[in-house]
């Protein structure tokens, strides 16, 4: 039988646990492979009586959770009592946030499942409680460091059928993404896109376009000379190591139909001029993908959404987009 995905918990306090419970209702429609989720099943009953939604679950194991898939949602404990109120994210909450990633982790590198996909979590909420990673995409290259024993980098990869964009740095203040913007930073990461593209995404010979990072690309360095000092050195290593790129590109001229058609991903040097497109273009189907690990990692493009917690209104559209994608990259 095939191995099912383990879905993290996310925030309790947030609209996780209800997309999580609108995704396994529209398992049959939208085609989704088994998956189970990670948390207190005594918490997601609750969330499923306040909102009224007939979902069965069945708390189990990951080794049992592709046979019950059919008839309830498998519900695996992470060990922990949730509390988790609509809209108000509680501190308590935080370990059993955290632990519900670590244990998804955990159950791929014991073969019981094929791939994590994570619910949104609130990194203030966790950074309350001591966690010390920037986000979601660090800690889960930290995880593969000490449970693979690898020497990964990951790399944060919102991938939509209408646009793939990588930004090159991430979660850092604006102010620091021109010094942490090196050469070596640009070979990396291009490495990495491009060896994941073939090996998880089936692209054959994969087209990496990249954006400058000032206005017009630096304007031949009349607008700053990273471009010509940084950027363009960069891609010339890459290209000879046989990847196919093109750049730097002005930022405001390579998202519009035309240009998006010349390659399969574009590259960022800041997070904004990456997120911004495809969140404009597909953001209710944005699919947040960790290349650069030894496991396969999706999430939904998009964060808690404490405000609209338990209304019943949450689009989980990202949600399911992200368990099909991990379905087809562990295919």
């Amino acid at each position: 039988m095939t191995l099912p995905l383990a879905l993290t918990q996310g925030d309790p306090s947030g609209i996780g646990p209800e997309l999580a419970l609108e995704a396994y209702a529209a398992r049959d429609a939208a085609g989704l492979p088994p998956f189970f989720i990670i948390t207190d099943a005594a918490h997601l009953m609750r969330v499923a009586r306040s909102l009224g939604m007939n979902v069965p679950l069945e708390e189990t194991t990951p080794a049992h959770a592709a046979e019950i898939f059919d008839r309830a949602l498998p519900v695996v404990s992470h060990g922990y009592d949730v509390r988790g109120p609509f809209g108000r994210p509680d501190p308590e909450d935080a370990t059993a946030t955290i632990a519900s990633i670590e244990r998804a982790v955990d159950h791929v590198v014991a073969g019981e499942a094929r791939a994590v996909v994570t619910n949104p979590i609130a990194k203030s909420v966790l950074y309350a409680a001591g966690f010390p990673h920037p986000g979601h995409t660090e800690f889960l290259g930290e995880l593969a460091r000490r449970r693979f024993k690898a020497d990964a980098r990951a790399v944060m990869m919102l991938w939509s059928q209408e646009l793939a964009v990588v930004p090159i740095t991430i979660h850092i203040p604006l102010a620091a993404a021109p010094k942490r913007l090196t050469k070596e930073l640009i070979v990396e990461t291009g490495e990495i896109v491009a060896r994941d593209l073939k090996n998880r995404f089936g692209l054959a010979n994969p087209r990496l376009a990249f954006a400058g990072l000032n206005p017009h690309a630096g304007e031949d360095g009349a607008l700053g000379r990273e471009e010509i000092e940084t950027i363009a050195p960069a891609l010339d290593v890459l290209r000879a190591k046989g990847i196919q790129v093109s750049g730097p590109h002005p930022a405001d001229t390579m998202f519009h139909a035309a240009a998006r058609a010349k390659y399969d991903v574009a590259l960022c040097p800041t997070h904004d001029q990456a997120l911004i497109p495809i969140k404009t273009l597909a953001f209710d189907r944005g699919v947040n993908v960790t290349l650069g690990l030894p496991f396969v990692r999706t999430s939904p493009d998009h964060g808690t959404a404490f405000d609209i917690a338990g209304k019943g209104v949450a689009n989980p559209t990202s949600l399911i987009e992200a368990i099909k994608l991990a379905g087809r990259m562990t295919a």
